[in-house]
């Protein structure tokens, strides 16, 4: 495809699908979105961060080359007001691997969130969380060091698969009208209605996804959170496609918690990953005061959206959570927080969210070095209390630092490790 303003790297080349997997390059071009508000400041000190740790991990043997891509308020600029161009989408599909800063959704009445556009746009259909407790990072917990879980949300379906109507819109009385007299439903007059789709096939290539990583990672376990106990037909639904898909395709892999307790006296057979399920409700509070009991979560799309923030929260807040929307084979890593606006060009905030969201790209790719090399300097320097302004008023003795230079102190550690 001929593009009209994105340009790729002459000397780097695509990432391919060979045999099912990933087939990528020591030298291969990733795509990247500086985003809106705080984007720029955080996507320059992050780009910083990954150049120098492949650098350490491979001595020039291995590099990336950067395509820069446009969405949002630096698109509009770009391309005559259009906010999601279609070039964009479409370079994406051909990178197969690309990252992106938080995105504004323009004010106006009927505009989705670039973001949930980006998702089903892309048929996105994994979000995926990894959440866990880098040692000297301030916590609400006594024990935040008990959390580390991958959750698994739904991207497509559920209340973000944006079928709503206006209460009083023409739309709306006729589904009241038909909900009313012809499904036998009771509610309120004047109400707005929100349909919540879930499907099996939804379902399934979700939950597929999170037990092929619990396998891949040696993961103990996946638990399936839902409210199905008051939703039967959709969250309860959810549970029992997720069963029937894990004894079907992974029965062999997998052992049941009934299971577990019934057969084995809950020791674990070697080589086997255990299946829960959790009420969401319950969910929250088993993660503040159990959270060691679990390791991936599957989930559908708004507990998934409750529950991956209110972890975040124990460990550290949206400021270092990562990230990523992932299809089969596509990906889109992206920092989880907002824009944040009023810090926009102040070269203020933490980047870490984003920084964190590359190394679960480096990941996906297979250059787990650099993921080591990261993750080794990281504490190093929080433990030094270099750190930015948001993790600063939490610290005592802290030396509060900009974007750049929380960049350039990881940089240093880098290079000395």
């Amino acid at each position: 495809m001929a593009y009209e303003h994105i340009r790729f790297p002459e000397r780097g080349e695509k990432i391919r699908i060979v045999d099912g997997r990933l087939k990528v390059s020591d030298n291969p071009i990733l795509g990247f979105v500086e985003g809106d508000g705080i984007g720029p400041d955080i996507t320059r000190a992050s780009q910083r961060i990954w150049e120098a740790a492949v650098e350490k991990a491979y001595g020039g043997k291995r590099k990336v080359h950067w395509a820069e891509l446009y969405l949002g308020e630096k698109a509009a600029g770009i391309y005559d007001g259009d906010y999601f161009p279609a070039e964009t989408l479409e370079a994406i599909r051909e990178l197969i691997v690309a990252i992106k800063g938080p995105l504004t959704t323009p004010v106006g009445g009927g505009f989705r969130s670039l973001n949930v556009s980006l998702r089903q746009d892309l048929d996105l259909y994994a979000c995926v969380r990894p959440v866990r407790h880098i040692k000297g990072v301030p916590s609400p917990l006594k024990h935040p060091e008990k959390v580390d879980i991958v959750l698994f949300r739904e991207n497509t379906e559920d209340v973000y698969a944006g079928i709503e109507y206006e209460s009083g819109s023409p739309e709306a009385e006729k589904v009241a009208k038909f909900l009313k007299e012809e499904m036998g439903a009771t509610f309120f007059d004047e109400a707005g209605i929100g349909v919540k789709p879930i499907s099996p096939f939804g379902t399934r290539r979700l939950v597929r996804k999170a037990i092929e990583y619990a396998i891949d990672k040696g993961r103990e376990s996946v638990t399936l959170v839902h409210k199905g106990n008051i939703m039967k037909f959709t969250e309860g639904a959810f549970r029992n496609w997720g069963y029937q898909l894990i004894a079907e395709e992974f029965g062999d892999q997998t052992i049941t918690e009934q299971e577990l307790w019934d057969k084995y006296d809950g020791k674990c057979p070697e080589g086997k990953v255990i299946i829960k399920d959790r009420i969401a409700d319950i969910m929250f509070q088993l993660m503040l005061l159990r959270p060691d009991e679990f390791d991936v979560i599957a989930t559908t799309n708004l507990n998934g959206d409750y529950l991956s923030d209110a972890v975040a929260a124990e460990v550290g807040g949206m400021g270092i959570a990562p990230g990523a929307n992932m299809a089969d084979y596509l990906a889109v890593f992206e920092a989880t927080h907002g824009t944040a606006p009023k810090y926009a060009n102040q070269d203020k905030v933490n980047p870490s969210s984003l920084m964190f969201s590359g190394v679960m790209m480096f990941d996906y790719i297979g250059w787990s070095e650099v993921v080591d090399v990261i993750n080794d300097a990281y504490p190093k320097v929080i433990g030094k209390k270099i750190v930015t302004y948001d993790f600063a008023r939490q610290m005592g003795g802290a030396t509060t630092v900009s974007t750049s230079s929380f960049a350039d102190a990881l940089i240093k550690e880098i290079n000395a490790g």
